[in-house]
This record gives C-alpha cells, structure tokens and sequence, in this order.
C-alpha cells in the first residue's frame, strides 16, 4: 500500500451530535455483501452501499447518548441485522432494515444497560449488559436467534459486597469457541480504595474471562486477572481463539495492561505478559487480601483507569498485536471510586504504544509509541498492522518491524476501530471531541492503491 484515497464519505449529521471526549461512533462496522451495517451510539442502525456510501436504509432508536455505554455495534448473518440499545435487542431484516422482533423484557430495574456488539452463532445471539447493581452485577444472555426468545443468563457478580455499587458485566463481543462454549471478557466491581482493603474479596467474576456452556450459560471455567480490583481496570477485552504451542488457547486482555494466555480446556495459565507502562502499583489489590494497608496517599496507578488495553487485540502468523495507553491517574481520598470520581495525574498526557507479542511465549517482538491514545484496536491486512489514534489519526504499521509506514488524518477524532473490505478501509470517526479538532461523526471509505 502506497496511499488512501478518500472514496466517500458518509455523515452523521444533524442525527447523532456527538459527545465531547468520546464522540458518537465507537463501533466496528460489519460488511456483508456489498453493504456496511453499523450502529451509532445513539443505538441507530444504518445500510450503506459499500461500493458509494449511499444510505439503503436506518432504523431509528435515538436513545438519548447519556445512556448509552457503548461501544455498541450489530451483528449481521443469515439475512439479519442483530443489535440492541440500552435495553432492548432486536433483530432487523438486512436487506429492508424492517424489525423482525424486538425484546423489551430483558433486562431488570438493577441488571445494568446494554451497550455490546452481539455476536451470532448457532441459532443464539450472545449479548451482555454492564455494571448491574449486586448482588448480580451485569448479565450475560443468549437469545434464541428466531425470536429473541430468552435462552439463558448468566450473572458477572456472586455476593453482596458493602463497597460495590455496580459491578461486572461485558462490554466487548464474546468469543464462540467451537468446542461449544462462549467466553466473555468481564469488566470492574466499581469499588472505593477504602472497600477493597477494609472488606477484601475476590469479587467473582469481575475482572475475569468467563467460560460458559454455549447452550445452557453453564460455567465451565473462570480466569481472573486481578481480584478485588479498586483500579477500574476491566478484563473487557473480546477473547480470541489461538493455539499456544499445540494448546488450544483462549487470549484476554483488559485495562490492567496485561495480555493472557488461558487454557481452552481448563482456564488455566499459559502465560502472562504486561503492556505498556506499569508504576508499582500492579498488585496492590493483592495487597488487599493479604490484609495489608493501602498504599500512602497521594498515589499514582499506571495504567489508570483510561489506560492499559482499552481496545480488542488482533493475531496473525503467530503473533499478537496489542494497542495499549500509557495514562496515570492519581488518588488522593480512600473514599475516591477509580473510574468514577478520579482523574489523571497532574500534568500527565495520554500517549500509547502498539506492541507485537509472540504468540507462543508473550515475548515483545516489537513496541512502536505513539503521540495519542490508540483507541482503535489493531486491524491486521497483509503485512500492515492499522490502528487510529484520538486524536484524529489513521496509521498503519509494518507488521514484522512496527515501522510506522502510513498515516491518514481524520476529520475528527477516532476512538473506533476499522473495517477492511477488499481493497476498502472503513473508517469510523466519532467527533465532534474536546481536545483537538471538532468534526461531524461519520464513516470515510478509503481505497487502497
């Protein structure tokens, strides 16, 4: 690849206006024959032609953005379009965007909201809802893919706990195994500093990859990263399906800034690598349930809480591609909720790097920094790794050397990640944001020469 060229352009506005810091689109578009299907996270489902961008059709929901968690995103098979928005699913006829069903009857009063790009597999659509109340936390749901007929669920939290106002829940695509499970990536209990050390907890299943029966939401297996997590640091991420020197693998990873080789099987450890920049602060959660003190205040957690690996990993010939954020967060008060009333540190700026990992061992192959949060996972095409940066960028990358070979600006910031279709790069930008340019969200196709 030599360059993009700017193919079409397709906006949102006067639809979704945005939010500052975030923007409105936070999505992976999904392409399908010859159409892209993506959702805005105002929970909006839009067609467009691949080949000139034009609008075949939308279904509007307009939930209002403040309710919104995202990232959000539908699922496309069999001639349906399967999403949600934060608390219905729904399932759309691809080719007329005219609902097929609807389920309002999912979710109760304290299991959180949706804000998951679904995943379709055998006749179920697998989705989530994040930080339900306990003693339940977040929800985990199969649908019956004709219906949207309850199957089963599965709850991210197993006690009651004095410190934790919402907990668990998924926020990225589970993973299908073909060995008839389905793995989610499990998200934070939202405890204060003063909760994790005066009642320590393992806090089941938060920051865990979660292991199910596919058929019956079943647990066959759990992994946690970190236990009794005070940080907001998730284990989010979209699990992928490897093979780890002749095992079969499942890959997770999460805001701690750690890369996780688990045993298909069994849930048990291959390996562990860590990502990006660490402070000493990794184990004070360990700290905790070994009941010793917290650490003395003021201190600094890195990764904080926008840190670590925010977005999903990609695996090609043997090696892992990981985005990581390099963004300290500072607590000053025990009582402080990390995620939810902290902030960086003084004078801190977000920045990252994009790392190559050996699939066998977790060993660096390479680390390439970048100036800006890179919010928009790792795409691999060929020989080229992609990723955008927030604040505005489209790079792309040598895949044996991390070089740095290619760079697109955007209209807006980027916190999404890429689609490729044939010679198409499909570019989500949310905009408008808060610290570089502002921009109307749309989706760019760029075709590579």
């Amino acid at each position: 690849m030599t360059s993009l060229r700017l193919a079409w352009t397709f906006r949102l506005t006067g639809k979704v206006t945005g939010v500052p810091g975030f923007g409105s689109l936070a999505v992976t578009p999904i392409v399908q024959n010859g159409v892209v299907y993506f959702q805005d996270l105002a929970a909006n489902v839009y067609a467009l032609s691949l080949a000139t961008g034009r609008l075949e059709w939308e279904y509007r929901v307009d939930s209002p953005l403040s309710r919104s968690l995202g990232p959000d995103g539908v699922a496309v098979t069999d001639g349906e379009v399967f999403g949600d928005s934060p608390t219905t699913a729904f399932a759309l006829n691809a080719a007329t965007g005219k609902p097929v069903w609807v389920d309002r009857h999912l979710l109760g009063s304290k299991d959180g909201t949706f804000g998951i790009q679904p995943q379709v597999a055998s006749g179920r659509v697998y989705l989530a809802s994040a930080v339900g109340a306990p003693p339940n936390g977040g929800v985990l749901l199969a649908l019956n893919a004709s219906d949207g007929a309850l199957l089963w669920r599965f709850n991210t939290l197993n006690q009651s706990h004095p410190g934790v106002g919402a907990a668990g829940g998924a926020w990225d695509t589970p993973l299908v195994g073909t060995d008839g499970s389905v793995t989610f990536g499990i998200g934070n209990p939202y405890q204060s500093v003063a909760s994790a050390f005066a009642h320590p907890s393992n806090l089941l299943y938060t920051d865990s990859d979660v292991n199910l029966d596919a058929a019956t939401g079943k647990l066959r297996w759990y992994y946690q990263g970190v236990p009794d997590d005070f940080s907001d640091f998730d284990m989010q991420d979209s699990p992928i399906a490897a093979t780890v020197n002749g095992v079969a693998a499942v890959v997770g990873s999460g805001k701690m800034g750690y890369v996780y080789a688990m045993n298909a099987e069994t849930g048990g450890l291959l390996w562990k690598a860590p990502v990006g920049e660490h402070n000493a602060n990794d184990n004070d959660s360990l700290r905790a349930l070994e009941h010793k003190g917290p650490p003395k205040l003021p201190f600094t957690y890195l990764p904080g809480s926008l840190g670590g690996v925010l977005t999903n990993l990609s695996l090609a010939n043997g090696t892992l591609y990981v985005a990581t954020v390099d963004y300290p967060f500072r607590i000053t008060n025990l009582a402080q909720v990390p995620g939810v009333n902290t902030g960086p540190a003084t004078g801190s700026h977000a920045t990252g790097e994009i790392e190559a990992l050996n699939l066998a061992t977790g060993a660096v192959e390479w680390d390439t920094k970048v100036p800006s949060m890179p919010l928009g996972a790792t795409t691999v095409s060929n020989d080229l790794v992609f990723t955008t940066l927030f604040n505005g960028t489209l790079i792309a990358m040598n895949a044996a050397t991390g070089a740095i070979v290619f760079h697109q600006t955007l209209p807006t910031s980027a916190n999404s990640s890429i689609a490729i279709a044939g010679n198409t790069v499909l570019v989500p930008a949310g905009g408008p944001d808060a610290g570089t340019r502002h921009g109307h969200p749309q989706i760019d196709a760029y075709t590579a020469s």
